[in-house]
Formats: C-alpha cells, sequence, structure tokens
C-alpha cells in the first residue's frame, strides 16, 4: 500500500522548489537571558557576537553570533529572548523551555517563497513580509506544515546596519 504524504513530506517538496533559495541563514535558539545565553556561546563556545538588537514587532531582543573566523555572510547562531510575557517567544518558552526554536532559510526574495510554500499548502504566519533582524524581510511557514518545525524566510537587507558592540 503506497504511504500518503505527511505535512513533513509537503513542507519538503515546498522548500525543495523554493525559488531564490539560497542556503540556510542561522538556527534560531529562545533563552529567558539574552546577556547569559551570549556570554555561554562568546566565553565558553568561542563565537562572536555580530549584531544585536531589539526588534518591537516581534518583541524580542536579540543577538547573532558567528564562528571565530567565519565569513560574512555564513550560517549564524541566533539567540532570542523575550521582551515581555505577550511576546509569542514567551509562549513557546513556557511551552517548551530553552532551545531551538526555529531553522532560517536565506531567500533572494520572501515574498516569491512565501508565495511558492502557499501554493504548495503550507500556511504561512504573515500575510505580508516583516522586519527582521537588522532589516532583513522575513515570514515564517507554520510548523505543523514543517514536520513540526518554525521555519523562517529571510531576505537579507541590501544594506544592513553596522554590528552592535556587545553590551
Amino acid at each position: 500500500m503506497p504511504e500518503v504524504p505527511g505535512p513533513a513530506d509537503t513542507a519538503a517538496a515546498a522548500l525543495g522548489g523554493v525559488p531564490g533559495l539560497v542556503g540556510v541563514d542561522h538556527v534560531g535558539i529562545a533563552v529567558p537571558d539574552l546577556d547569559a545565553a551570549v556570554d555561554f556561546h562568546t566565553r565558553v563556545l568561542g563565537l562572536r557576537l555580530t549584531h544585536r538588537e531589539t526588534n518591537p514587532d516581534q518583541q524580542v531582543e536579540e543577538a547573532m553570533l558567528a564562528g571565530p573566523d567565519q565569513p560574512a555572510g555564513s550560517v549564524q547562531v541566533q539567540l532570542l529572548a523575550p521582551t515581555g510575557p505577550t511576546s509569542t517567544l514567551a509562549r513557546f518558552l513556557e511551552r517548551s523551555g530553552p532551545g531551538l526554536q526555529q531553522l532560517a532559510y536565506r531567500v533572494l526574495d520572501v515574498e516569491a517563497a512565501a508565495a511558492h510554500l502557499r501554493a504548495a499548502g503550507v500556511r504561512v504566519l504573515y500575510e505580508r513580509a516583516r522586519t527582521g533582524t537588522a532589516g532583513s524581510l522575513v515570514n515564517f511557514a507554520h510548523p505543523k506544515d514543517c514536520g513540526g518545525v518554525l521555519v523562517e524566510l529571510v531576505q537579507p537587507a541590501a544594506d544592513p546596519p553596522a554590528a552592535v558592540a556587545p553590551r
């Protein structure tokens, strides 16, 4: 008897055909204390802080980290902490605790990528892309349609702001 495709199969087929898919942009980790997480990842693991900002639209404070010798544009680790108790990330931490929160794919055109996913039956969270880290444009695909993983689509800003110095 042939297998019936499930949500993970639908997402895999959709992502395989996303127009302008460049590769993995970053992996997001939910943390309750951003300063402590940045300290651990820089002091203990040896990563370097490349950018830090607060995103009021998404109610998060975030830090981007890279390996000590990684060139600009390489895959990074994103640490995310909620800025208030009503943040989606705060609810994630209450439900799941600290840990992997999302996998972000870099795309050339976030609107085209989101349209492709919608056409493949994948729920996309926002009607139009929103502002993400360093002025990027982002949208998200629902985890229930992506094998349990929150998938972020990231179109980097053409001219990102300068990195923010550590606190």
